[in-house]
């Protein structure tokens, strides 16, 4: 409810219909495509980017997802598009979370997201996708972030490097928005996304770094020092890369090693 004068206005919740394209077919495998969505009841009289100039409604919001179904009985989904807000978290049909949308951008979804800028008027926002964080990058976040570790906060544009191969570097990083490449020997390995928390095999290890990371995105960071976090923890926290990166390196076959340190 919202009150103008004397009169009170109610903003109501709108479900959209889905939209389901007809499936992509092909001898070996069916593609399927749905998206959902709605409008929110909440009150957003506000600028928005395109004619009118001026909305009254909240803005929309959406996610479209993928399935490919192969004959030989395997399967794999995919987040295409999303609004820039809030974030998407997408989980596997065992409840797990394994992905995430990687960027938020409250700015543009309030004042972009509404009419013919939305899957029902034709135009699509694609979806920076991210491998969700394990529950040991969690419970380290929380440290970073919660228990004395004053982090410094610093964003990231997309392009930039938040720290090159070799270089020297005794900080740790939570990566807060955004996505991060993994570059190895110039050659991309991985991709991170929020939740990560990168930069610890150069304090385990040799003081230098064993990666470049580069922003695919804009990013939002937080830096802390490794004096305040459990070095069995970031032991933990190498390891479990390394199995993320053999993982990866097993399904595509590239050969190439390393982790975000």
């Amino acid at each position: 409810m919202m009150r103008f004068g004397r009169t009170n206005v109610s903003f109501q919740p709108a479900a959209y219909p889905e939209l389901r394209p007809e499936p992509e077919v092909t001898a070996t495998s069916v593609r399927l495509v749905q998206t959902a969505g709605g409008r929110p009841g909440v009150p957003a009289p506000r600028v928005v980017k395109a004619w009118p100039f001026v909305q009254w409604l909240g803005p929309s919001v959406w996610t479209t997802l993928a399935l490919a179904i192969h004959a030989d009985g395997t399967s794999e989904g995919e987040l295409t598009g999303a609004t820039t807000f809030p974030r998407h978290w997408i989980y596997d049909a065992r409840g797990r979370l394994v992905a995430k949308s990687g960027l938020i951008d409250f700015d543009d979804w309030y004042h972009s997201a509404f009419g013919q800028h939305t899957p029902w008027g034709n135009e699509e926002t694609p979806a920076f996708v991210a491998m969700a964080e394990s529950a040991l990058e969690r419970q380290l976040s929380t440290t970073i972030m919660r228990e004395g570790a004053e982090p410094h906060l610093q964003p990231l544009a997309a392009g930039r490097v938040l720290f090159r191969q070799g270089d020297p570097g005794d900080d740790l990083y939570l990566l807060l928005d955004g996505v991060l490449a993994v570059e190895v020997d110039d050659e991309k390995v991985a991709d991170v996304g929020p939740g990560a928390v990168v930069g610890e095999r150069s304090i385990l290890e040799t003081g230098t770094r064993t990666s470049t990371l580069r922003a695919v995105t804009d990013c939002r960071l937080a830096r802390a020092s490794a004096t305040k976090v459990d070095r069995s923890a970031l032991a933990d926290l190498a390891e479990g890369h390394r199995r993320e990166k053999r993982s990866e390196e097993e399904s595509d076959g590239s050969g190439a090693s390393g982790s975000a340190g």
